[in-house]
């Protein structure tokens, strides 16, 4: 099975619309990348993939990358200096708790949806929703290999 059918199309669905209602609630920009494998460190991968996704170049550099390797079972959450320049330093272990938790049971979308929408509440606080939001990027799932 390749990496673009481990979720089914309602599953897709489910982390898409979790994505853009977290984007109602802030101005900050999430997506989400899925592959197969994680060669090496999950966190040095993940800021690989910000980077060719171009997350860095949003205006208030307040994008936020969910990453998983489904096959090796790693899974990340990284955000930009401008979010981590404000958030406490537990901030995304705490979004990562949530979602960990949805994987043990096999919930994978879920536990991806749950935690986006916690993501969207937390940097609420550091960057609200504005009148003149534009998407930066996109809200699709982004697949690797």
């Amino acid at each position: 099975m390749g990496v673009h059918e481990y979720f089914t199309e309602g599953e897709k669905l489910q982390v898409v619309n979790a994505i853009r209602a977290a984007e109602t609630n802030c101005s900050g920009e999430i997506r989400v990348h899925v592959e197969n494998k994680c060669a090496g460190d999950v966190l040095d991968r993940a800021a690989y993939i910000f980077e060719k996704l171009e997350m860095h170049k949003t205006a208030l550099r307040n994008g936020v990358l969910f990453y998983l390797a489904v096959k090796d079972r790693k899974f990340a959450i990284l955000g930009d200096v401008g979010i981590n320049q404000k958030v406490e330093d537990d901030f995304w272990e705490s979004t990562r708790d949530i979602v960990a938790e949805k994987f043990k049971e096999g919930q994978v979308a879920e536990g991806l949806a749950n935690g986006i929408i916690k993501a969207g509440e937390q940097l609420k606080n550091y960057f609200p929703y504005q009148e003149d939001d534009v998407n930066e990027l996109s809200d699709e799932i982004s697949f690797g290999k």
